[in-house]
């Protein structure tokens, strides 16, 4: 007998961050950012397999992607602007990721402690699954669906 295979879905989070903390080291440091990113990904209880940060010239943004085996965190710093970008995706196939790469976001969020935020949160992999009553990737989680852990993630727009 033939078991169904579960349908691969993801969650991809993203968020822009302004006005940040200019002197914070892991705006201009590639060390600073990787042990920022390697301690949100261990505390949010996900998996780095690989990462790679790259630091620019003055006046010094860094972008940083770490490999997780449930996918992957990119960060993108402009020290110049009080400016960083984040990406996280987590496939969920068997087990649901989507709290850890909320935790990941807000870990990094807390750390750069932006005066704006703005978060976006879509389901990912619903190709095909129209059918389903899914939503179409890209599309914004309905507030029904979204976790209840972390509400104020998804808001599209956000000064703290």
């Amino acid at each position: 007998m033939d078991l169904p295979q579960p349908r691969m879905t993801g969650h991809h989070v993203t968020a822009d961050l302004a006005s940040c903390l200019v002197d914070h080291p892991a705006s201009t440091d590639p060390v600073a950012l990787r042990a920022l990113c390697l301690e949100a990904v261990r505390a949010a209880g996900l998996t780095a397999v690989g990462e790679l940060f790259h630091v620019f010239p003055p006046p010094g943004g860094v972008t940083g992607v770490v490999l997780l085996a449930e996918s992957h965190l990119a960060v993108h710093t402009w020290p110049e602007r009080g400016v960083v970008t984040l990406d996280v995706y987590v496939c969920n196939v068997r087990v649901d990721n989507s709290a850890a790469a909320l935790a990941v976001v807000d870990a990094l969020i807390a750390a750069f402690a932006p005066q704006q935020v703005q978060r976006l949160h879509w389901e990912r992999g619903a190709a095909g699954a129209a059918a389903d009553g899914d939503n179409a990737p890209g599309q914004r989680l309905p507030a029904a669906a979204r976790p209840a852990a972390t509400p104020s993630v998804y808001a599209s727009s956000k000064t703290e």
